[in-house]
C-alpha cells in the first residue's frame, strides 16, 4: 500500500485563534491543477504494474491519497494523518494495510516537515517536484528520494546562462521559504564566480498581503536592472506577476525557476505583455506510452469515485514514477545518486513570440578606452566610475598598467609609443653655438701660437717666456676643441674621451699657467743680492713643473678609466616623455678628483699671482694671471651646483660653457695685452718699456 498526499488547494486561510474556544477548521482556496495531473500518474502507474506480473510477481500495489493545501502545515497534518488510518478520500481497498511508502508533498516546503518526520521511521517518502537543495542532507532526510533533480544543479545552469549572456547587473527574486532561500543561496554562490553583482532581492509568499508585493514592485521600478531572476514557485509568484503586468513593467528580461516556467496559470497572453522573452530550464520530458488515453477517459459519469475527476478532467499530463535504479520501458538510465538527487536535464524554455534581442543588463558601462574602474564606496563591484589612466599608463580590461621603462602612453591611454631619445646634437641651435664658439677659440689660439712664433725675438715675447706661453697656447687649442666630444651621441668611446681630455688638456694649462707665475715671481727675487736659489729656476725646472703637475693628473684619470670608467647610460628621470642619453661618470669620486686637482692647481696659481702683482714691471704679467685665475675659479665654482642641477642634455651645455668661458677667460687676460701691444702698438715693444725703467 502506497500513501500520496496531493496539495490540491494553492493556499490555506490562516486565521489567528483567541484560545476562548475552539479553534475553527482549516480552510483552504484555489486548485492546483498540477497536483491533480500528478494524482492520475500515479493512479496510472499502479495499473501498470498492477497488470505487468514481472514487474512485482506476486504483489499487488493498492494507494491511498489525501489531499492538502499548499502549506507545511497542512502537509504534515495530512501525512500524519495517511499514516494513522484517517480521512481517506481515496483507496483501493476499504481495509487496506498499513503504507509502505509515501508519495509527495509536491513543493519543497511541503516535502521538508514531511521528510523530517517520517525519515526517522525508516518510511521511504518520494516527491515529484520537490527540488530544493536542502533535502539533499541524508543525515536530516535519510529515506527522502525525488523524482526531479536538486535545485543545485538548477542554479548551476542558472549562473552559467547569465555568464553567457554577459549580464553583471541583475536583480533576484525569492519565494521566502527554504525553497527560495537555499536556490538563491547555491544561485548566489554561483555568480559570484564569474564577477556577477545582484542588485536586490526581493522576498514574497503566496500568503503575503498586497502591501509586501507593492513594496516588491516598487523596487523593480527603482532598479536600473534589466535582468531578474525569480526563484519562486508558480503560487508565489502570480500575484506579483499580475501586480507587473498591472503598473506596465515591462522591458526586463526575466530568468525564471523550474517552479513556474512552465505552469499554465501565468502562460497567458495578458502576462506575456510584461513577461515576453522569459528564460528558464525545465527537466527534460517524455511521451509516455497509453497515458493519454488513461487521461482523456477520465469522466465523471465513467467513474464518479476518481479522485478530483472533476477538476483533473481537461487536464493532460505528459510526465514517470520510477524506482531508485533501472532501465526504463523508453530505453533510459534511470538512478539516484548517493544524495537521494537524480541526474539534471534541462531543456531551455523561452517565451517568445517573435524573435527578439538580446538584453544588456550592467550597473555601469563597460569603461572607455584609456580608462579604468573606480569602486563606489558602498556599491557592489559591479558599480563602478571611469577614471582617466595617468600618464605613462594604459588601459586593459579592468585597470591600467604601466608602460615598460622605455615606452610612454600616448594621448588616449591605449598604448604605449617609445619616448624620444634626447641627446646634443650638431644640428639644433645649442650644439652649432657650442661647435662654433669652440672652433672660434681653437682659432684664436692657434692665430696667437703664430704671432707668439712670429714676433718670439722681441721684448714682449721674451718677457713673458715663450716656451710656457705656448705651452699654455696649445694647452687651450686643446681645450677649446674639448667641447666637440660633448656633441652627438654618446659611445663608450667618447664618454671615456670627453672627460680624461678635458682633465689632461686643463692641467697643461694650469700647468703652465703656474709655471708662468712661478717664472714672474722667481724672477722679481732674482733681483735681490744674494737670492741663489731664485737665479737657478730655468728652462729645465720650468718644464718639470708643468710635465710634473699633468702626469699626475693622467695618472688619475689611468686610475679612473681602469676601475670604473664613464659609459653611455640612459636616464629617465629627467622628462616623462623623453629618455636623455648621456655620459655616466661611472665614479663620481674620481670625476670630482680630477676638478680638485686642476681647482688645487688654480688655487695655488691665484695666490702666487696675487702675491706678484704690485711689481714695478711696466707690463706686469702677475696681474693678468691674477685677473685670469680670478675668472677660471669662479666660472668653475659656479659650476658645480649648476652641474648637480641641470637635467637632461643642459647638463652637458653647463659643462661645455665653464669649459669654453674658462679657456676665453685665460686666453683673453693672458694673451690680449701682449697681441695688442704686438700688432697696434709695436713702439712699446721694446725692452726698456718692457721693464719700466725710465
Amino acid at each position: 500500500m502506497i500513501g500520496a498526499i496531493f496539495p490540491v488547494s494553492l493556499k490555506e486561510t490562516i486565521s489567528i485563534s483567541t484560545y476562548e474556544r475552539e479553534p475553527p477548521e482549516v480552510k483552504c482556496e484555489g486548485f492546483d491543477l498540477r497536483s491533480f495531473r500528478w494524482t492520475h500518474v500515479m493512479i496510472f502507474s499502479i495499473e501498470e504494474i498492477n497488470k505487468d506480473p514481472v514487474l512485482l510477481p506476486n504483489v499487488s500495489l493498492g494507494y491511498r491519497i489525501l489531499s492538502s493545501c499548499a502549506s507545511p502545515t497542512s502537509a504534515l497534518r495530512a501525512a500524519l494523518a495517511l499514516v494513522s488510518g484517517l480521512e481517506e478520500i481515496s483507496s483501493t481497498s476499504p481495509c487496506a494495510p498499513a503504507i509502505s511508502a509515501l508519495i509527495g508533498e509536491s513543493g519543497s516546503s511541503q516535502s521538508i516537515p514531511v521528510a523530517g518526520t517520517f525519515g526517522s521511521f525508516q518510511l521511504p517518502i518520494v516527491s515529484y517536484f520537490s527540488s530544493c537543495a536542502c533535502l539533499t542532507d541524508r543525515v536530516k532526510y535519510p529515506t527522502f528520494f525525488r523524482t526531479v533533480s536538486s535545485d543545485y544543479f538548477q542554479a548551476k545552469a542558472l549562473a552559467a546562462l547569465i555568464n553567457h549572456f554577459g549580464w553583471q547587473w541583475i536583480g533576484v527574486i525569492q519565494s521566502d521559504n527554504d525553497y527560495g532561500r537555499s536556490g538563491i543561496m547555491t544561485f548566489t554562490e554561483e555568480v559570484k564566480k564569474f564577477g556577477v553583482c545582484i542588485a536586490f532581492v526581493g522576498k514574497i509568499l503566496r500568503t503575503y498581503p498586497m502591501d509586501k508585493i507593492l513594496n516588491v514592485v516598487k523596487i523593480i521600478k527603482q532598479s536600473t536592472v534589466k535582468v531578474i531572476l525569480a526563484f519562486t514557485t508558480e503560487g508565489d509568484f502570480y500575484p506579483l506577476m499580475t501586480e507587473i503586468v498591472k503598473q506596465n513593467i515591462t522591458g526586463i528580461q526575466w530568468l525564471a525557476a523550474y517552479g513556474w516556467i512552465t505552469a499554465a496559470r501565468p502562460s497567458t497572453p495578458e502576462i506575456f505583455q510584461a513577461f515576453g522573452g522569459t528564460l528558464g530550464f525545465v527537466g527534460q520530458k517524455v511521451s509516455i506510452p497509453d497515458l493519454k488515453p488513461f487521461l482523456t477517459s477520465i469522466s465523471p459519469y465513467k467513474d464518479p469515485s476518481a479522485a478530483f475527476v472533476r477538476n483533473f478532467w481537461e487536464t493532460v499530463v505528459t510526465h514517470q514514477l520510477q524506482r531508485v535504479k533501472f532501465r526504463n520501458q523508453f530505453g533510459e538510465n534511470i538512478f539516484f545518486d548517493k544524495n537521494g538527487d537524480p541526474p539534471a536535464y534541462y531543456d531551455l524554455i523561452n517565451w517568445q513570440l517573435v524573435n527578439g534581442q538580446v538584453p544588456i543588463s550592467l550597473c555601469s558601462n563597460v569603461c572607455p578606452v584609456g580608462t579604468r574602474k573606480a569602486q563606489i564606496k558602498g556599491k557592489p563591484t559591479c558599480c563602478f566610475d571611469c577614471i582617466q589612466c595617468a600618464d605613462g599608463t594604459i588601459a586593459n580590461s579592468t585597470e591600467c598598467t604601466p608602460c615598460p621603462q622605455e615606452y610612454w602612453s600616448n594621448d588616449r591611454k591605449d598604448g604605449c609609443f617609445p619616448k624620444t631619445i634626447e641627446f646634443l646634437t650638431y644640428q639644433e641651435p645649442m650644439g652649432i653655438a657650442v661647435t662654433v664658439v669652440s672652433l672660434l677659440g681653437a682659432s684664436l689660439s692657434l692665430a696667437t701660437m703664430m704671432i707668439f712664433i712670429h714676433y718670439r725675438e722681441t721684448p714682449v715675447i721674451k718677457a713673458s717666456n715663450s716656451e710656457l706661453s705656448c705651452f699654455l697656447l696649445f694647452s687651450l687649442l686643446l681645450c677649446f676643441l674639448c667641447p666637440l666630444t660633448f656633441i652627438g651621441r654618446p659611445t663608450v668611446w667618447t664618454c671615456m674621451l670627453r672627460h680624461t681630455a678635458f682633465a689632461v688638456t686643463f692641467a697643461l694649462c694650469i700647468s703652465s699657467v703656474l709655471g708662468k707665475t712661478i717664472v714672474v715671481v722667481t724672477a722679481f727675487k732674482a733681483t735681490y743680492p744674494g737670492n741663489k736659489a731664485a737665479r737657478k729656476f730655468g728652462l729645465a725646472q720650468q718644464r718639470i713643473i708643468v710635465c710634473s703637475c699633468t702626469v699626475m693628473q693622467i695618472l688619475i684619470c689611468i686610475l679612473w678609466l681602469k676601475l670604473n670608467p664613464p659609459f653611455p647610460d640612459m636616464v629617465f628621470r629627467y622628462s616623462n616623455k623623453k629618455i636623455v642619453l648621456e655620459c655616466n661618470p661611472g665614479s663620481e669620486v674620481a670625476f670630482y678628483a680630477v676638478l680638485g686637482y686642476i681647482g688645487l692647481l688654480a688655487v695655488i696659481c691665484l695666490v702666487l699671482a696675487f702675491l706678484a702683482r704690485k711689481l714695478p714691471d711696466n707690463f706686469n704679467e702677475a696681474k693678468f694671471i691674477t685677473f685670469s685665475m680670478l675668472i677660471f675659479c669662479s666660472v668653475w665654482i659656479t659650476f658645480i651646483p649648476a652641474y648637480i642641477s641641470s637635467p637632461g642634455k643642459f647638463t652637458v651645455a653647463v659643462e661645455t660653457f665653464a669649459i669654453l668661458s674658462s679657456a676665453f677667460g685665460l686666453l683673453i687676460c693672458i694673451f690680449a695685452p701682449k697681441c695688442y701691444i704686438i700688432m697696434i702698438k709695436p713702439e712699446k715693444n721694446t725692452k726698456k718699456h718692457v721693464m719700466g725703467k725710465i
